[in-house]
């Protein structure tokens, strides 16, 4: 794991998700962008309510704004699923009791905000989780479990992650199996 004087390395994948090579975080995010793997996180409560993340308002890119659970980079090498259960862990103090593929996703965003780009190769996740977060300040501002009419009236009202849809459309089918019908995902 990088120090934090360090430069974050992330990996460039094709259109097929093969590691073509590595660039550095920024210069990855760097319009028009670099096609890099990435991974989303999507954890519920054994009420079905998902956990949301406010990223918070120090981050350099999409501060302020909801999110799903946890996003983030493998580093090269490392496997999305442990990325996954890392990040979870280290952004928010909790990690989850069932972690789960969802699939993956690619897409290019741009954020008007920054001018960055998110040009990923997203590998998805769902799983439960209990316990109440403990988040790291330096990473997530709030949290909040949020049933599906929740995120709906929070998502008009906005803001949320530029990404957030498009990733949370992508694992819906794997988020339905696990949480069940009548949760209503």
């Amino acid at each position: 794991m990088p120090t934090s004087t360090e430069q974050i390395m992330l990996e460039l994948v094709d259109k097929d998700g093969r590691t073509i090579g590595t660039a550095e975080k920024l210069a990855a995010h760097q319009a028009p962008g670099q096609l890099h793997r990435a991974f989303s996180v999507f954890l519920f409560d054994d009420a079905g309510r998902l956990l949301l993340q406010q990223r918070a308002l120090g981050k350099y890119h999409s501060p302020g704004v909801w999110s799903n659970t946890c996003c983030g980079h493998p580093y090269p090498g490392e496997s999305p699923f442990a990325a996954a259960a890392r990040r979870t862990h280290e952004e928010l103090g909790i990690s989850p009791f069932l972690l789960r593929e969802a699939g993956t996703v690619t897409y290019n965003h741009p954020d008007p905000d920054s001018g960055l780009v998110e040009q990923e190769y997203n590998h998805l996740f769902a799983g439960w989780v209990r316990g109440t977060p403990q988040p790291d300040p330096e990473e997530v501002a709030d949290t909040v479990f949020a049933t599906p009419e929740e995120l709906a009236k929070r998502h008009e009202q906005g803001p949320f992650s530029a990404w957030f849809m498009t990733v949370l459309d992508a694992a819906r089918p794997a988020i339905r199996e696990l949480t069940g019908a009548a949760a209503g995902w």
